[in-house]
């Protein structure tokens, strides 16, 4: 399983949220490359990062920062945020990033999935973040009548490979993920399946492993230290990237 340590940012910084709430954003770190080459001198491979004013606007914000990231860390990067079209896609995969995670516009706009995987692949990545088991969009800002599970197995049929799953009520929470949602998903798609929302510490990565889940995005448990990144990678093996 990999391990993806989180940078979301707004306003040009790095910041948390609890549950997707834009008013509980608070600063994490001083800077998003330092920020990112501390977790590459840990031992990580792949970074996940969110552009959250992207996501509000429904546009690209931050781009400037994104690709400095990739360029100075020399990690792989997924990042999502206010992509929305082709062209923003095409900007982004042309300019470095490795995977792009497609939110809002899955549920939207779903031809634009199947555009996009069959132009790029498995370098497109599809997003599913829920409350109470139905679909969020807009930065979570809205909810929608479409359970997560319905709209992974549309994702699916359109050929997307990797799904993004959060429980917006565990986000930020250090209250550990939803093993049964994630298990659920897991079992209902071929997709390789990345958690997100709740990890506090190792035992959460092992129950995901056990799932036999892809990937572990960690963010919160990071910057307050109640996950190890450098013992989270070397627990979850790396083995598939």
């Amino acid at each position: 399983m990999i391990i993806l340590p989180a940078i979301d940012i707004k306003d040009g910084q790095c910041v948390r949220l609890v549950q997707g709430d834009f008013t509980t954003a608070h600063k994490v770190a001083e800077d998003p490359v330092s920020t990112a080459e501390g977790f590459a001198a840990q031992g990580s491979q792949w970074i996940h990062m969110v552009d959250l004013d992207g996501a509000k606007s429904a546009k690209p914000m931050n781009t400037d920062i994104f690709t400095a990231v990739k360029e100075k860390s020399g990690l792989r990067m997924e990042l999502g945020g206010g992509i929305r079209d082709m062209k923003t896609i095409a900007y982004y995969l042309e300019h470095g990033i490795d995977r792009v995670i497609l939110g809002s516009i899955a549920l939207k706009n779903p031809a634009l999935i199947k555009e996009a995987v069959e132009a790029y692949g498995n370098r497109i990545a599809v997003g599913i973040d829920a409350k109470k088991g139905m679909v969020a969009t807009e930065g979570w800002l809205d909810t929608s009548d479409v359970s997560y599970l319905d709209l992974a197995k549309t994702m699916e049929q359109s050929g997307v490979k990797c799904i993004i799953f959060t429980d917006i009520s565990r986000d930020g929470t250090l209250t550990g993920p939803n093993l049964e949602q994630l298990d659920a998903l897991n079992r209902a798609v071929d997709c390789d399946i990345i958690a997100s929302g709740g990890i506090k510490e190792l035992s959460d990565i092992r129950a995901l492993m056990e799932l036999g889940l892809y990937g572990a995005i960690c963010g919160k448990s990071l910057y307050q230290g109640t996950l190890d990144l450098k013992e989270a990678i070397e627990t979850a093996g790396e083995h598939r990237c």
